[in-house]
């Protein structure tokens, strides 16, 4: 008989909100999944995006921004509505698939207000409506104030709401109060400029909120959570206080069953409300804790939460009654589940990279750099495992092989994971001593150790030669063999004074105080600003007019942010020769110059290792390319293709 003691006591704990009981305290924040139906109507993989959260562990699962006012709310092209044909059953099937799992099915009730894309006449764009007119310069309307009829059809529009959702069936109403939203333009004195019982005096500012609460309630009764998420700070000039928010907490306590705390507006503070890999997990608590000394009702934290004894201090110290996550339930949905069961080591935690909101910036999808099930979830809950178990052989330890390896195994399949140095992790062991960089260094100990209990055969110190691969006999052959360093052919690169970026954590008793970065990519990037921290002169050389091109559109300008006043930036300059007194340049001008230096940092980019990868082609009857052997690239790419090469096999 098995007798488990919970290693996390007070994090899963019960708890009692508003006639339903959490299970945990852990809920999933809203995140929204982009695949919708032109009509604004959740997709049957919107509906498995969310579903995998409750399958996690959580103790809610939050369906993501839901427009209560169509005509005047919504603030992306396609979000999701409730005056579509079939709404009410697309978010009924949604409650259903969340409930099934023993969660509680909580939907998000939100405007844009003053953000609001807004349609006029013969389909052009038109201003929207915030609590003020605003202007530019010139005299042009970028925001129409709204009028008392319209406010009071936007009241009446989230009680509607929330008469909609519980019918649907669902369990909890989250009501969207900050991120810079209509109900936080309400009650920032920066957008807030009327003089009616809507504008004035912070009683006045928080009025719509308060209205909004009492129609939601008359809807949904008592026996029914309400949440309000707020924001701590908007980090503008001009903006609330936060003995504002204080106040604003008491205004609203009696109203609600739940208040999460979050922080930042929809402008200039993205990384305070998302906190970055440059922040400390957590930064965002002390807001949390401070306002549950002014309020009776249950608070709730967000904002970086992914360690369990950071999630079990928080909630035992008193900082807060509920933690909320959303990246981290990206990286590992089942965080919940391997923490209630003391299996902190096998949790995927999130590396903070933005990949997930990036990627909603170019290609539209939601997916996550670390799990390749993200963005997939639907068609992979139709996968079966195969009728004839094969014998896989993976070559090479990297993220890609780890993945490829750990997914055969989990199929059936008998897998042999084949690395030519003394560890796996491949190019990921460049993160190592890299504060920003550790959730991504430790990732490689935590797929290890995965592997190592799903019994996968791990051979290091192992090169594999087609007469290896032969010898092995494998019926399927999965090749992971990784790119190498490019090093520029100019004189002087092979120098004592020259380093590789990939061998730079692993050398830094060798790195001098007066440093140059040849190469103004993310790895060049990141390199310059690991070592300004550690206390060098930092200079990045870069052939290119800009820096930094390769990293994601979120992460990209909070690692330019960092560089500004650290780490000195030449653009338009070619590196010509490494000589022992540093670098010879030559700028745009064709002047060249000499950037003194007592080590020459190499970022020049990877090839793929394709001899090597090619020799291997007919080791066995099926062959499949994985990671930086095809494309060096970063590891979004090498987890996802790693993954479904396993499940093609």
């Amino acid at each position: 008989m098995v007798n488990m003691k919970r290693k996390y006591k007070a994090l899963f704990s019960p708890l009692d909100i508003g006639g339903v009981t959490l299970k945990n305290r852990i809920i999933a924040a809203p995140m929204t999944y982009p695949i919708l139906t032109a009509d604004g109507c959740l997709t049957p993989e919107a509906i498995a995006f969310y579903e995998l959260r409750a399958k996690g562990g959580a103790a809610a699962v939050m369906v993501s921004e839901v427009i209560v006012h169509s005509e005047t709310g919504k603030y992306y092209p396609v979000q999701v509505l409730l005056d579509a044909p079939n709404a009410k059953d697309s978010l009924a099937t949604a409650a259903r698939a969340i409930k099934r799992h023993g969660a509680i099915a909580g939907i998000e009730l939100s405007h844009g207000g003053k953000y609001a894309i807004v349609n006029g006449q013969n389909g052009r764009k038109a201003p929207p409506f915030g609590p003020s007119m605003e202007t530019t310069g010139d005299g042009k309307v970028t925001a129409c104030e709204m009028s008392k009829e319209l406010i009071a059809k936007i009241i009446e529009s989230y009680g509607r709401a929330a008469s909609f959702v519980k019918q649907a069936g669902f369990e909890m109403i989250l009501i969207h109060a900050g991120h810079g939203w209509l109900l936080q333009q309400f009650l920032s004195p920066i957008s807030n400029k009327r003089t009616d019982e809507y504008g004035g005096s912070l009683e006045n500012r928080a009025r719509l909120t308060l209205d909004v609460l009492d129609r939601v309630r008359e809807e949904v009764g008592r026996e029914f959570p309400i949440e309000l998420r707020i924001s701590a700070e908007e980090y503008m000039p001009g903006g609330y206080s936060f003995e504002d928010v204080i106040g604003f907490a008491k205004l609203v306590e009696q109203k609600i069953d739940l208040l999460q705390v979050s922080t930042g507006s929809h402008e200039g503070s993205f990384d305070r409300t998302h906190p970055s890999m440059f922040m400390a997990r957590g930064a965002n608590v002390h807001y949390a804790q401070e306002i549950k000394k002014h309020v009776s009702v249950p608070v709730a934290t967000i904002g970086a939460l992914n360690e369990p004894e950071m999630l079990e201090d928080i909630v035992v110290s008193g900082k807060a009654d509920v933690v909320e996550m959303a990246r981290a339930l990206l990286a590992d949905p089942y965080l919940p589940k391997k923490a209630f069961a003391g299996r902190d080591d096998e949790i995927v935690r999130c590396c903070r990279c933005f990949v997930c909101m990036a990627e909603r910036m170019t290609t539209g999808l939601r997916i996550c750099a670390l799990n390749p099930v993200i963005g997939s979830e639907y068609e992979l809950s139709f996968s079966q495992s195969p009728s004839e178990p094969k014998r896989v052989l993976v070559v090479g330890g990297g993220p890609g092989g780890m993945e490829a390896a750990l997914q055969a195994n989990k199929r059936g399949h008998s897998v042999i994971l084949c690395e030519k140095t003394s560890g796996l992790g491949g190019a990921l062991n460049t993160q190592r001593g890299i504060s920003f960089k550790e959730d991504l260094y430790a990732f490689i100990k935590t797929k290890e150790r995965m592997l190592k209990k799903a019994g996968v055969e791990i051979r290091l110190n192992t090169e594999v030669t087609p007469e290896y691969a032969s010898s092995i006999d494998a019926e399927v052959l999965i090749i992971a063999v990784g790119a190498e360093p490019v090093l520029p052919d100019i004189p002087g690169i092979t120098g004592e004074n020259v380093l590789e970026a990939s061998a730079l954590t692993a050398n830094l008793d060798r790195i001098g105080k007066n440093v140059v970065v040849l190469g103004g990519g993310q790895v060049g990037c990141e390199s310059a600003l690991y070592l300004a921290q550690t206390g060098r002169e930092v200079t990045v050389v870069e052939q290119a007019d800009d820096i930094c091109r390769d990293a994601n559109g979120r992460h990209r300008p909070l690692l330019l942010s960092g560089l500004t006043g650290l780490v000195r930036v030449m653009t338009g300059t070619k590196g010509l020769e490494v000589s022992e007194k540093g670098l010879i340049c030559e700028n745009a001008e064709k002047k060249k110059f000499l950037l003194e230096a007592d080590t020459v940092i190499v970022a020049a980019g990877r090839r793929p290792l394709r001899k090597i990868a090619e020799a291997l082609y007919d080791c066995a009857p099926e062959i499949a390319e994985v990671g930086d052997c095809v494309k060096p690239g970063q590891i979004t790419q090498a987890l996802f293709r790693g993954y479904f090469a396993a499940m093609d096999i």
